[in-house]
């Protein structure tokens, strides 16, 4: 032990010591402890050294403090500390940190009133406790109910949950809230809403027992044990109240700052109200009884608001208006009766002053007299053995009398009132079990103690004492079970100080004595007591400085009563006159209030129907006959009577603890005062059960548990193959102290403090193993570092050397380089300067010899331009002498040639004139001649034209001569002019020298203009260059603006788009919701509807059992009765969705009253509808007969119809034989010709049977109508009954053979008839059309008429020809069109033609095989009728038989194995089975029996579901057929938007004459209801799997540490046989898609289940993380993590990645990285944020609240950090529920889904039973 002890208490070690201000303080040992120290060296948590001294005496070591891992546990037993500073701590740690209320201590529940309104007490937290195991959630009132409640039904053994707790601790708001959770979780199972009545009554408790104290609010100034009623199903039907020691005081009188029952508050604040006028009430101010605490209001209270709640409450628990006005008026009668001023009249009398204002209305209101009422209450009547005396009271006794009155009326009506609220929640049913909810007060100590602490301080001892047995029974049990010696415990029993309250001579039995005593006074009594028990029990002393007050050592703490007042309150006396005066009232129930006991109406003394249990009464015996003797029975007698009965209760029942503690005085939310918390802890028990469990074995591992925490410690070789062997063995080495553990059959025990101590060991070998690994690894990390190093050195040096040397190389080049650059530097300046000296001696030779060379260029230009001058004169002078000769030898040329010319023509006129001769003489040559002739005038021609240029030559020499001569007279003038000018040379030359200076200045203006131009270009280049610069930089901002306006418009663009698709988004979202809505109201709808069909049942039962005569009515007026529901309904559904919305949410307690209600209106309707079927039958039956004629007429006439059209075929059928003979004359080697022979023989035998048949059927038709002529008995409405009943008539087996034929025929001639009438209507129509169109041809004709008569005639003539080519055109398609249709018109004939051929082979083949006589040939007219169709020919129809529908829906609904369809046949058989029998009903046009099979069908898959409906695979397979039959009627309904998927041969199978569309709504409003169905059987199925797979298992091992738990154990992490595990879920999962796939449901729907199965997981394991502190780890992220993700593999595997199921996990997954990441800073902080976008605010911060180390390298989360979050999430909007509706269910749709699949293929097992089906 020492050796233990110094091993704890080493340096570093934190222990706690007391402190005066904080109870406990944290200290840190700065040394270790040796053994024989004296003192401690210590340092505070402030950082302040301290000495702490032993006790020299015990030498006791202080308290050690936990390991931070197990701070903040759930159930303080499972600290490895037990004791008082402990416990305060983690209290504290759990309230202020964590902000938890709850924390279990061992089977206590400890409640701290958190003085704030928290979000903990919702459904959705009901239902995540409701079914769960107490110790696997966090500590809850919810989990002390869920407990009891199991227990209840587990052990069939009654319940107590007993909460207690001084005022203002919160014991009425945890009853209140422990009655909620059985309400809810149970319902109820008589008519009216039991558990809405159970939880009304608190109002009105309230409201009568509950006050403003300095402590409380809502203080509970009395006791309650109400008993909540269960019958054998757990469901509750009544309760019962019964009330302990009301604090009558209050009426009279209240302290300072308190207030009197909350009822005369209420009433004060409603006197402005009509119905309370007649009570005269005013302010609370104006009364005495309500204004003496000076706190009339409370605040956040409105009282005329809680006096609504209070009546709704009275009405609702069937207190009527008029007993609440008494009351109100018996409440207002004792306000007034405060206010009765009494007066002094002398030293020994009083008196009442008259006509006083308040004790009139006092009189008034309670229906006395004021003579009677003012004499009593100032007098009294003493009575001895001889007279009777009255005396008159002083002022003050009479005052005191007044206030006894008030408070007895006062107490009469409580009791009044809590006895008619037992009645109201009473019920006939009788009862199984029930739960008591005890709502006590708790432990009180104050400045002055009277009466009333005493009798609460002995209801607690005796409450303490009950406790402290249970908990010894507790641990008795278990040390048994476990084979431990369990005489090792010992515990405080406080019987001693209960036999000094209640034993003979003890203090109440001298109370009463003194009582008794004609003279008895508190101080003889007082006397009484310290002679009686000062010397005789430890337990009582006496005050040193008081003689009337004594102590009492309770368990909780020593309690100083003041004697004065106990003999008044204990004997509770009131003036015996007063109450006859009361009796005598004339106010009813003022009478009843007083009457005798026996008479009045106590529920809380006798009750009948509870399940032959006597109820326990709180009264007392009522076998007294007067009120004077029932008074003589003392209050404490009364109150110990009642007190035994209640622990006789509580010992009968099994109890659960509820200890409520008040944290502060100042009801200051989250504030925790460790003074106050200690004072109360120690008063409730806590404290004692800590000291129980302390004293033995308050720690408890299985052996897999300490195997699997403490398998560090082991060796290798010390692990064995049996587990429990090895956990003995390695204890032993490790504690050596065998007395600090006990083994037991499945646990290990250890005694306080051994937990810490293997905690510890673990801890330093664990630490020890981090060191090796941070050794080994800090060597392996320093060794690579050198080795990284090393390399990184190497490599410099490598580098280094490689660029020293390439320096060095470079230097060599740039030396080399800079010489030679040298070289050629100083040969370029040598080079240019010589250049510069051989350039300037150019330049000066150049300027030199340039000069000489424009003196001898100047000399040589005026010598040639001299030589010029000379040149030109000289050569004009030469041109005009040649001139002059030239004009004279031209001249004379011409003169000459005129002269020869005039010459030859003499000549040739004489030859002209020889030619006329030589003509004359040879005139032979004539020819020739008129040639020459020819050529004659061409020379002529030419001659002329010759002469023409002659004289136009001679004309312009003539000219130019003239020319000449005056040119040569100019020339000679020049010459003149000339010889002059030369003399003025020298002029010219004076004139040019003016002109080159001229010149010269002109070339200097011009050379300053063009400055000024090249400076003014300049500039105006330069502004160019400027504006150019403007004009880029308004590019520029021209380019920014377009930028910034495309940017603009691109975002405008992309916040359209974002706005339209979140407003799509919106729209998807209300569509849901809607529809959702929609799917709600169904699910509502349907439960109602089973309702009633269960009160239905039952009422069908009770009147079977009354009436045995009863039946039921038939199946098809239910059917109709049914379908006429489901029409209303859909109607109902379809017309005001929206508005029905908050339907479901009337319904109140009288629901079952108006389900009654509704199902008498029904049976009314029903009566009605008979009545009116009756009636229609009679007018039917009326309406037969008077038609009967006009049917046999309109038959005859539809059979001259018919005849005239067989003529008609007839003759075309010559026409064709005719045609034929003629083909196969023309072509009589044509092949087939011998067929078509036999084909028209064969033809023409078929016709003449045909004619003998009609003649036999026209026989038997006049016979048959005579017959029917003769009936007089009554026709049932369907057809088939009519035959049915026709046919029994006759007798003779031809007669019915042919009458069955006759149906048929009349059948086929009816629908020959309905085709024809369809035929004629539609060429009526075509005639009407045509019609139409020729009238419009004709205006059409005369406007254009009109138009060509206005038109010229060749324009007429042209507008003629084009109409008529129009009409031509337009003739020629309307031919071409009726060519077409007359070609197929040819075909269809044909193949008519060729089906003819065929039924005419068949029939001749019948014919040969059986043709023996005519006879026989009569007797069987329908035999070709009956001819088999082959495969191919089928329609894909099944006909049946009216009275076969119910054997049809029996065998192929009801009967119906889904497992053998769904493995041996094609998916979705009965819907393709149904809906072909449909088809057959439309085909037939039957629309009875299209409605029939339809409802039929929806209640027999109603029913089977009812039946059925927690089978998997029974709701899976119909739903998936039932999908299938909706998708059929769509398919084949006709509509566009169906048939796009369809073949041609499945398009010829739509139905023809009936619109099914409102039917298809009903069916899908089926499927969802059979969906819904379908979530919850598998919601049923996966729900206890999913906490133990996704969070209690270990997939991954090892990777969680278990740490110590308490008394309550949690649900154990290793998978033991029968726990469920993730392959668990995985298989069912696997187990439900591979159901679904087998049963064809179609693979959207697979998605929408497998979405809703995912987030029923992920919504119901994040619930349990959030309600489960011991579940948020960093291991425990891990491992949610890993199972994610081997559920996403599940998705992956089976291809349902893309149906949202992932989605719906997204909150676990952010819920266990929040687990996993860092939560320190504030960058950690925002990490978060960002992160848990699927999480609310107050989810992120219940996980952050709850993160709890698993082993001492985890750190907590801060408040810092919490409350960093808390500010960065402060502006989200979201819902602040804590937890996933796990109850939700995502709308469902129903993608349409076509079938390949051909309805004529479908074979129908015969396994089935379905041979009545015939395929058509």
């Amino acid at each position: 032990m020492n050796r233990e002890l110094e091993y704890m208490f080493l340096k570093s070690a934190r222990v706690w010591i007391p402190d005066a201000e904080e109870v406990w303080k944290s200290a840190e040992l700065t040394k270790d402890y040796k053994s024989g120290d004296v003192s401690l060296q210590l340092m505070l948590e402030d950082g302040k050294n301290i000495e702490h001294k032993l006790d020299p005496k015990t030498r006791n070591l202080p308290y050690l403090r936990n390991p931070d891992i197990l701070v903040g546990e759930n159930d303080l037993t499972a600290l490895s500390y037990l004791h008082e500073p402990a416990v305060l701590h983690n209290l504290k740690v759990r309230f202020i940190d964590s902000k938890l209320i709850y924390t279990y201590c061992g089977i206590v529940l400890v409640a701290i009133n958190p003085y704030e309104t928290l979000p903990i007490y919702g459904t959705d937290i009901i239902n995540a406790y409701s079914g769960q195991n107490m110790g696997d959630m966090d500590p809850h009132i919810f989990a002390v109910a869920e407990e009891a409640y199991k227990q209840m039904a587990r052990d069939e053994r009654n319940q107590s949950i007993i909460v207690s707790g001084e005022s203002g601790a919160g014991k009425t708001v945890s009853a209140k809230y422990a009655m909620r959770y059985f309400a809810t979780v149970s319902g109820s199972a008589s008519e009216a809403n039991v558990e809405e009545k159970v939880l009304a009554s608190n109002p009105i408790m309230e409201a009568i027992g509950n006050a403003k104290t300095t402590r409380n609010d809502n203080s509970s100034r009395f006791g309650k044990y109400i008993e909540i009623g269960f019958d054998n199903r757990y469901r509750i039907i009544g309760a019962n109240m019964r009330t302990y020691l009301l604090e009558k005081s209050r009426v009279v009188f209240q302290a300072d700052e308190e207030r009197n029952y909350h009822i005369f508050y209420q009433l004060c604040a409603s006197a402005h109200l009509p119905e309370f006028k007649a009570l005269k009430l005013s302010s609370a101010n104006d009364f005495l009884y309500t204004r003496q605490g000076r706190s009339p209001v409370i605040d956040g209270v409105d009282d005329t608001k809680e006096l609504c709640t209070t009546r709704n409450a009275f009405s609702l628990l069937g207190i009527n208006e008029s007993y609440q006005m008494g009351l109100f008026q018996v409440l207002a009668a004792i306000l007034h009766l405060g206010n009765v001023e009494i007066k002094d009249r002398d030293a020994d009398s009083s008196v009442i002053p008259p006509n006083n204002r308040h004790l009139m209305a006092f009189c008034e209101l309670v229906g006395v007299t004021y003579q009677d009422m003012s004499q009593w209450l100032c007098h009294r009547k003493l009575k001895t053995a001889t007279e009777t005396y009255i005396k008159p009271l002083p002022r003050l006794q009479a005052t005191n009398a007044r206030d006894a009155l008030s408070k007895h009326i006062y107490a009469k009506l409580f009791n009044w009132i809590v006895e008619h609220v037992n009645k109201a929640l009473v019920t006939n049913v009788k009862q199984h079990s029930f739960i008591g909810v005890l709502d006590i007060y708790g432990f009180e100590t104050f400045e002055i103690n009277s009466f009333e602490q005493f009798c609460i301080n002995y209801a607690n001892e005796k409450l303490q004492q009950q406790f402290n047995m249970h908990v010894f029974k507790l641990e008795q049990e278990e040390y048994m079970k476990e084979q431990i010696p369990w005489t090792l415990i010992d515990f405080y029993d406080n019987q001693p100080c209960i036999n000094l309250i209640e034993a003979k001579m003890g203090v109440l039995d001298l109370l009463d004595e003194e009582c008794r005593m004609p003279k008895g006074s508190d101080d003889s009594w007082a006397q009484k007591l310290y002679n009686t028990h000062l010397k005789t029990c430890s337990l009582f002393e006496k005050p040193r400085m008081s003689n009337r007050a004594f102590i009492i050592q309770h368990f909780a703490d020593k309690v100083e009563y003041q004697c004065e007042g106990f003999l008044e309150k204990n004997k509770d006396t009131v003036n015996e006159e007063q109450i006859n005066v009361m009796k005598a009232s004339k106010f009813d129930l003022l009478v009843e209030l007083f009457q005798d006991e026996e008479k009045a109406t106590s529920p809380t003394g006798h009750v009948q129907g509870t399940g032959g249990r006597t109820r326990l009464s709180i009264k007392p015996d009522k076998s007294r006959d007067t009120s004077s003797k029932e008074h003589k029975k003392t209050v404490g007698c009364q109150f110990r009577n009642s007190l035994q009965m209640l622990m006789d209760t509580l010992n009968a029942t099994t109890p659960h603890y509820v200890r409520c503690i008040k944290p502060n005085d100042f009801k200051l939310a989250f504030s925790f005062d460790p003074k106050r918390a200690v004072q109360q802890l120690r008063a409730c028990g806590v404290l004692e059960t800590i000291r129980i469990s302390a004293a033995g074995f308050p720690s408890r591992w299985t052996y897999q548990e300490f195997f699997s925490r403490y398998r560090v410690l082991m060796k290798q070789k010390d692990v064995l193959a049996d587990k429990k062997l090895t956990c003995k063995n390695v204890l032993e080495k490790l504690v050596q102290d065998q007395d600090k553990y006990q083994f037991g059959k499945t646990k290990i025990f250890f005694r306080a403090g051994q937990v810490a101590y293997l905690e510890k060991l673990r801890a330093d070998k664990l630490r020890a193993a981090c060191i090796r690994i941070q050794k080994t690894i800090r060597c392996w990390l320093a060794r690579k570092k050198y080795l990284r190093k090393r390399s990184a050195a190497i490599t410099i040096q490598r580098f280094t050397r490689g660029y020293q040397a390439r320096c060095l190389a470079k230097f060599l080049r740039r030396t080399q380089a800079a010489t030679i650059i040298q070289k050629y530097q100083r040969m370029y300046v040598e080079r240019k300067r010589y250049k510069q000296k051989q350039a300037a001696a150019l330049a000066m030779q150049t300027i030199l010899r340039a000069y000489m060379a424009r003196q001898k260029y100047q000399a040589l230009l005026r010598e040639h331009k001299a030589v010029i001058i000379q040149k030109h004169v000289r050569g004009w002078l030469a041109r005009c002498w040649y001139k002059r000769c030239l004009e004279a030898i031209v001249y004379l040329q011409c003169c000459i040639r005129r002269m020869r010319a005039k010459r030859e023509l003499k000549k040739l006129k004489i030859e002209a004139r020889s030619v006329e001769h030589f003509k004359k003489l040879n005139k032979g040559m004539e020819n020739k001649i008129m040639q020459l002739q020819r050529k004659i005038d061409e020379q002529s021609k030419e001659n002329r034209l010759v002469n023409e240029r002659l004289v136009s030559l001679e004309s312009s020499y003539t000219v130019e001569s003239e020319r000449m001569r005056g040119e040569l007279s100019r020339l000679r003038g020049v010459e003149e002019d000339a010889k002059n000018k030369a003399n003025q040379v020298s002029s010219l030359l004076e004139e040019l020298e003016r002109l080159k200076k001229e010149l010269s200045a002109t070339q200097q203006e011009k050379k300053t203009i063009e400055d000024w131009a090249q400076s003014y270009r300049d500039e105006m280049e330069k502004m160019v260059a400027e504006l150019k610069d403007q004009n880029g930089l308004l590019k520029k901002e021209k380019d920014d603006l377009n930028r910034l306006i495309q940017e603009q418009s691109q975002q405008m663009t992309e916040k359209m788009t974002r706005a339209i698709a979140e407003e799509t988004q919106q729209l998807e979202t209300d569509l849901n919701e809607e529809r959702s809505r929609y799917q709600n109201l169904l699910s509502e709808h349907l439960r109602l509807e089973e309702k009633y069909d269960d009160l239905k049942e039952e009422m069908a039962l009770s009147s079977n059992v009354s009436k045995p005569g009863h039946r039921r009515t038939d199946s098809t007026h239910s059917s109709n009765e049914s379908e006429y529901t489901y029409n209303s309904e859909y109607a109902e559904l379809e017309d005001g969705t929206r508005g029905r919305e908050d339907v479901t949410r009337g319904i109140d307690t009288s629901l079952t009253l108006k389900l009654q209600k509704r199902v008498t209106e029904l049976e009314q309707d029903k009566q009605l509808l008979r009545n009116e079927l009756e009636n229609r039958e009679e007018q039917l039956q009326r309406a037969s007969a008077m038609a009967r004629g006009a049917e046999l007429e309109y038959e005859s006439l539809k059979r001259q119809e018919l005849e005239s059209e067989n003529k008609k075929l007839k003759h075309n059928l010559e026409e064709m034989r005719k045609s034929l003979l003629g083909n196969a004359a023309t072509g009589a080697g044509a092949p087939g010709s011998p067929a078509y022979k036999v084909l028209l023989e064969q033809l023409s035998a078929s016709c003449e049977e045909l004619e003998v048949r009609k003649e036999e059927v026209l026989i038997l038709r006049s016979q048959l109508v005579s017959q029917k002529e003769a009936m007089h008995h009554k026709e049932t409405m369907t057809e088939p009954s009519v035959y049915k009943d026709d046919v029994s008539k006759l007798k003779d087996d031809e007669v019915k053979q042919a009458y069955v034929g006759l149906k048929d025929t009349n059948r086929l001639l009816e629908h020959q008839l309905q085709t024809q009438r369809r035929t004629y209507d539609n060429e009526v129509e075509s005639l009407r059309s045509e019609l139409q169109n020729v009238k419009e041809e004709n205006n059409r004709q005369q406007q254009l008429l009109a138009q060509n008569l206005q038109l010229p005639p060749e324009a007429r003539i042209e507008a003629s020809l084009q109409h008529e080519i129009t009409r031509l055109t337009n003739e020629n398609l309307d031919l071409m069109e009726q060519l077409e249709k007359q070609d197929r018109t040819i075909r269809k004939l044909k193949k008519q033609l060729k089906v003819y051929s065929k039924r005419i082979g068949e029939m001749g083949a019948g014919q040969t095989e059986g043709q023996t006589s005519p006879g026989q040939m009569v007797d069987e007219p329908i035999h070709p009728v009956n001819i088999p169709r082959r495969e191919k020919d089928f329609q894909g129809m099944l006909e049946y038989k009216k009275e076969d529908e119910m054997k049809l829906v029996k065998n192929l609904i009801l009967e119906l194995k889904p497992r053998g369809v769904a493995v041996n046949l094609i998916p979705g058989l009965p819907a393709y089975i149904l809906f072909m029998c449909l088809r057959h009903a439309d085909y037939v046009n039957d629309d009875q029996k299209v409605r029939t099979l339809l409802t039929s069908t929806i209640n027999s898959i109603k029913k089977i579901l009812k039946k059925r409906g927690d089978d998997f695979e029974t709701v899976s397979f119909w739903l998936a057929n039932t999908c299938r039959f909706l998708h059929c009627l769509k398919q084949y309904s006709g509509d566009e938007q169906f048939m796009k998927h369809n073949t041609s041969r499945q398009n010829e199978h739509c139905l023809s004459n009936f619109d099914l569309a409102e039917y298809r709504q009903v069916i899908s409003d089926l499927a969802i209801q059979i969906y819904q169905q379908l979530i919850k059987c598998m919601e049923n199925i996966l729900q206890p799997m999913i906490v133990s797979g996704m969070l209690e298992h270990e997939t991954i091992q090892g990777v969680s540490g278990v740490k110590p738990t308490g008394l309550r154990k949690r649900t154990s992490s290793i998978a033991d046989e029968g726990t469920y595990t993730l392959d668990s879920i995985l298989r069912q999962l696997s187990a439900f898609h591979s159901t679904m796939c087998q049963h064809g449901t179609d693979p959207e729907l697979i998605k929408q289940v497998v979405k809703q199965q995912f987030y029923i997981i992920g919504a119901v394991t994040l619930n349990n993380l959030l309600l489960r502190k011991d579940m948020c780890s960093w291991s425990k992220g891990m491992q949610i993590r890993y199972n994610v993700s081997q559920l996403e593999e599940w998705l992956r595997d089976k291809g349902l990645m893309t149906c949202g199921a992932k989605e719906t996990l997204e909150p676990l997954i952010q819920a266990a990285q929040l687990l996993q990441v860092k939560k320190k800073t504030d960058e950690d902080a925002e990490a978060i944020c960002s992160m848990c976008h699927a999480l609310t605010t107050a989810q992120i911060v219940k996980v952050l609240n709850l993160y709890t180390p698993v082993n001492e390298f985890e750190e907590r989360v801060s408040v810092a950090f919490i409350r960093t979050i808390q500010t960065r999430l402060r502006d989200r909007c979201e819902s602040p529920q804590l937890l996933m509706d796990t109850k939700m269910i995502y709308p469902v749709t129903f993608p349409f889904n076509p079938s390949c699949l051909a309805l004529e293929t479908i074979q129908i097992p015969s396994s089935l039973n379905l041979g009545f089906l015939t395929r058509v």
